[in-house]
């Protein structure tokens, strides 16, 4: 299976039909939202009977997790400071040739839930995927992560380690993220194995194909896959980002620096400007330009690149 395809057949909610949609909703007890669903789908099928054209439309456009576009933002490494950093898009920056067959080390760094469906207390589940370059071919990763979010909140996460020692190549990488709000009790009863300290120290890699690393990353999937598909359990978050050194201008770059995915609407996502919008440092969050005290309405997260140093932290491998 490519790697494209692994969620492919468990869509987010936003790319649900209204009626699917509405039934995930009233699962994890937001039927008010649901009942809006039904009465919005059922007067635009009478529409669509009567005139023939058109297609089904949300009757709201103020739930974050109800899009499925992304904008990619990036932050270049800068010096200690209290000033806003300004934000660039991924495709605006110039591409680290020095990284061209590199080792980088990935790591989680925010992840707010400015709405998920349900409310209240969430129980997110994160899978990132990445391929690993070594000699005669390339290793599929996926490191699975769970934090429980507040709404309107962040995870109370920085700097977690992903993957460590990630072999680049020469065309760059390639990532995935999946997330899913895990509402099943007996689900959230097992991930509390995802929390323990082995988890929370990433994937550590080495130079060399690793046997174990094929069935490990199958079973980060077959994880996803099944919690994925469980009543009460609703994927949300579901984007593919490469990074390459070309000069291309509609790719995004890699560099050293840190990656925001923001999950924004559809119809803001042709004119989405990252000049509106910087990162705080001393809050640590994602806020307006003309007003800091006025954070980002919707789902984001963070992942940074840094250049691996291999005395570091991994034994020569």
């Amino acid at each position: 299976m490519r790697h494209q395809d692994w969620f492919d057949d468990l869509p987010v909610l936003g790319k649900l039909p209204p009626d699917l949609a509405a039934i995930k909703l009233r699962e994890i007890g937001d039927d008010h939202t649901a009942a809006a669903l039904e009465r919005s789908a059922a007067e635009q099928d009478r529409e669509l009977v009567s005139f023939g054209v058109g297609e089904w439309l949300w009757p709201f456009q103020d739930r974050p997790w109800q899009h499925t576009a992304h904008a990619f933002g990036y932050l270049p490494p800068a010096p200690p400071g209290n000033g806003l950093v300004p934000i660039r898009h991924a495709s605006s920056m110039a591409a680290d040739a020095s990284l061209k067959n590199a080792r980088i080390k990935i790591t989680l760094d925010r992840l707010r839930v400015a709405s998920y469906p349900g409310g209240g207390l969430h129980r997110v589940l994160f899978d990132f995927y990445a391929q690993h370059q070594v000699p005669g071919g390339a290793e599929d990763l996926h490191f699975n992560a769970t934090f429980r979010v507040h709404e309107g909140e962040h995870a109370a996460v920085v700097g977690l380690p992903i993957f460590i020692g990630l072999n680049v190549g020469t065309e760059g990488v390639a990532f995935r993220c999946y997330t899913v709000n895990v509402a099943n009790e007996e689900d959230e009863r097992l991930l509390g194995f995802l929390e323990s300290d082995v988890f929370k120290s990433g994937l550590r890699l080495v130079t060399t194909a690793q046997p174990a690393i094929a069935p490990l990353a199958a079973t980060a999937v077959g994880l996803t896959k099944a919690l994925a598909s469980h009543s009460r359990n609703v994927p949300v978050q579901d984007f593919a980002l490469g990074l390459d050194f070309s000069s291309i201008p509609t790719r995004a770059r890699l560099a050293e620096g840190s990656y925001l995915a923001a999950q924004v609407p559809e119809v803001q996502h042709s004119a989405w400007d990252w000049n509106d919008w910087a990162y705080h440092p001393t809050s640590g969050q994602v806020v307006s330009r003309a007003d800091a005290r006025s954070l980002i309405p919707y789902n984001y997260l963070v992942f940074s690149i840094s250049r691996f140093d291999p005395g570091s932290s991994l034994p020569a491998g």
